[in-house]
């Protein structure tokens, strides 16, 4: 059953997005039989799977929601007669109800009435049809027997959905007195086409020899079919009080799914993994990674002592790289999934959002198809949620004010993604009123966040990062700007658990940008090794335009700095030790050790103590009291167990 209930949640969520996605096309283009025939196969195929489990209230609400959508299909309710709300607010329950149901094995108390209230609304919809009350019991819907009878026919099942097909579990349960009415039950149950299984069990324990009574029957026959359900219910007609149904989910039991072609040769296959597994292929992976770092050395020192020996060592490490560098691409690939599992869930909680404040918006989602680690992917929604609702809430403007700014009456908010490298941007823009960095100002100083001569020591970048602070708000006061901190220090918080870091532009009556920048994945990365006194740092080579050994005597002071000549071109110069922190030290000798970087579009020189080998590291994101620390990248195990820090250095230069 815990298989089978984590099937049933991820297919779950799948089925109630699919049908979401359906219905707001359906909003957004007009009428689409199409769309319509794709949402009520999802909320039936749910509905189906529902009755395996003790969901009650779900599975009444999907079946009226069910009902109208195939009465919709049938045209006999209007399309335009506003099913869609009651259709979605079931969809949107759904999916709450889920996550408790994962959370805590059973539904929340409020379900009943809400699941009443929802058949109620939804079965108000058609014209005729006969309204529930809200009062009386919610009669039980069949649980674990169908799941168990599945399980023990867990092959043909997989075997049988694998081909295509639905399966039906069926319970029959005969009337003690059927013999008297001219019922044969095993005669029923032989007519059942398409039997896939078959058993037959005492209802209730049998009698004593002395009591026992042949004319009364005590079976239970529960069965496996794929036949379509019309054809089950046609054997049955006469006796429909007497059965169950239940069409398993598909994949419920089988995890692995192979359909083969003419040649016998597997032509799909789809595999459901422990994310942890693909966790620890991972660290092995590292693990390679450290060992073929040490490989390299070792082969070195060999070479030293016997040439010969020294090359066969260093071709069975670059062997050993080349297979090590494959594993993880290979390993990588198989957590890497689109965004568009996190962003698809969007439309609907910004549709609700937005009737709730009845502000009328065009949610916009571009590059949703970039592909990011699970965890990243997975990690997102809550932020992202957060910061789409702000938008909505405290960014766009009531029409009254859009009209007196000039804007049209509908606001603008887009979600939009890019990769970069081994990065994704990922921006949350929205066209309303922006953020003042003066009422922000005064915001914290209610609060007593800062000093006075902190505050107005603050330029305009600084003061809109003021809404990451703990804390931070402006809801109090009456201004374009109520709300918008609220949280945000969780957002930030979020993100950089995940690798990742915040940014925040503002334009006053001109709207919002927030740009997240997030790792694509735990990634190899090519380092240089180099020197700032005692301390070693590796910086991505990708960063580093060439290194240079230049003569201290053409170093020249500038203002408050230094710079140099490369190449006809005045470069500035930074020591890599202040930028650090460290305390500094004097020049030795008189050659300066240089790495040129690029920082945007301009090359900038940076000054090291020393320069050692180029290595390939597993490099991971930074985590604990580091996470949010600026200009580190990651970090990366090395051969001698030490653990090396990788530098962002654009971001550490600024």
């Amino acid at each position: 059953m815990d298989e089978l209930l984590a099937q049933f949640l991820i297919e779950g969520r799948e089925l109630l997005q699919q049908a979401s996605e359906d219905l707001l096309a359906l909003e957004r283009e007009g009428h689409s039989p199409a769309r319509l025939d794709s949402a009520f196969r999802a909320v039936h195929t749910l509905k189906g799977s529902v009755g395996l489990f003790d969901l009650a209230p779900m599975g009444k609400a999907l079946h009226a929601a069910e009902d109208v959508l195939d009465a919709v299909r049938g045209q006999r309710v209007d399309a335009g007669s506003g099913f869609l709300d009651p259709v979605l607010a079931c969809l949107g329950a759904c999916e709450a109800w889920l996550d408790a149901f994962e959370r805590h094995g059973v539904l929340p108390p409020s379900a009943v009435e809400q699941g009443r209230q929802l058949e109620a609304a939804l079965r108000g919809c058609m014209p005729g049809a006969e309204v529930p009350g809200l009062d009386g019991p919610v009669p039980a819907l069949p649980t674990d027997w169908a799941a168990a009878l599945a399980a023990t026919q867990a092959e043909a099942v997989a075997a049988a959905q694998g081909a295509g097909m639905t399966v039906t579990a069926l319970r029959y349960l005969p009337d003690a007195d059927c013999f008297f009415l001219g019922d044969d039950p095993l005669a029923l149950m032989r007519g059942l086409p398409e039997l896939v299984a078959l058993r037959i069990e005492p209802r209730s324990p049998w009698p004593p020899a002395a009591e026992f009574s042949p004319f009364t029957c005590n079976l239970m026959l529960e069965a496996l079919s794929t036949a379509p359900e019309e054809e089950i219910r046609r054997v049955f007609r006469f006796v429909p009080d007497q059965i169950t149904l239940v069409e398993l989910p598909a994949s419920a039991i089988a995890t692995t799914t192979v359909a083969l072609d003419g040649a016998g040769e597997a032509s799909a296959r789809v595999l459901r993994v422990d994310a942890a597994r693909i966790d620890r292929l991972l660290d092995v992976v590292g693990e390679m990674m450290v060992a073929k770092n040490a490989l390299a050395s070792l082969a070195a020192r060999v070479g030293a002592i016997d040439a010969g020996l020294g090359r066969a060592l260093a071709d069975n490490q670059a062997a050993m790289e080349r297979l090590a560098g494959e594993m993880h691409r290979t390993v990588i690939g198989l957590r890497m999934v689109p965004l568009s599992q996190t962003f698809r869930r969007f439309p609907r909680l910004m549709r609700e959002t937005a009737a709730e404040l009845g502000k009328p918006i065009d949610f916009q989602i571009h590059g949703d198809d970039v592909e990011a680690d699970k965890a990243v992917v997975e990690g997102l929604f809550q932020p992202l949620l957060h910061l789409l609702r702000n938008a909505v809430d405290h960014g766009i403007e009531a029409a009254p004010r859009r009209a007196a700014a000039a804007k049209p009456a509908t606001g603008q908010v887009t979600l939009r993604a890019s990769r970069r490298g081994d990065q994704i941007l990922v921006t949350v823009a929205d066209d309303g009123a922006g953020l003042d960095p003066a009422a922000l100002r005064a915001a914290a100083l209610r609060r007593g966040l800062l000093t006075p001569t902190a505050i107005a020591a603050l330029d305009d970048a600084a003061a809109l990062d003021l809404v990451f602070a703990p804390g931070f708000s402006t809801a109090s006061t009456v201004t374009a700007l109520s709300g918008r901190g609220v949280g945000m220090d969780a957002v930030r918080t979020a993100v950089e658990d995940l690798g990742g870091r915040v940014s925040l532009s503002s334009v006053p009556g001109g709207g919002t940008t927030v740009q997240l920048v997030l790792p694509r994945a735990t990634v190899v990365t090519t380092v240089l090794v180099i020197r700032v006194g005692e301390e070693r740092f590796g910086i991505p080579i990708e960063a580093v335009v060439e290194s240079l050994r230049l003569p201290v005597a053409m170093i020249q002071p500038i203002g408050g700095g230094e710079a140099f000549v490369s190449r006809d071109r005045t470069l500035p110069l930074l020591r890599l030790a202040d930028l650090l922190g460290l305390p500094p030290r004097p020049r030795q000798g008189t050659v300066a050790r240089l790495l040129v970087v690029r920082c945007g579009d301009q090359p900038v020189g940076i000054e090291v103590d020393g320069f050692s080998e180029r290595m390939d590291l597993l490099l991971r994101p930074m985590s604990g009291l580091l996470s949010g620390m600026a200009g580190l990248s990651g970090s990366a195990l090395m051969a001698d167990g030490r653990v090396l820090l990788v530098l962002d250095v654009p971001e550490l230069v600024g």
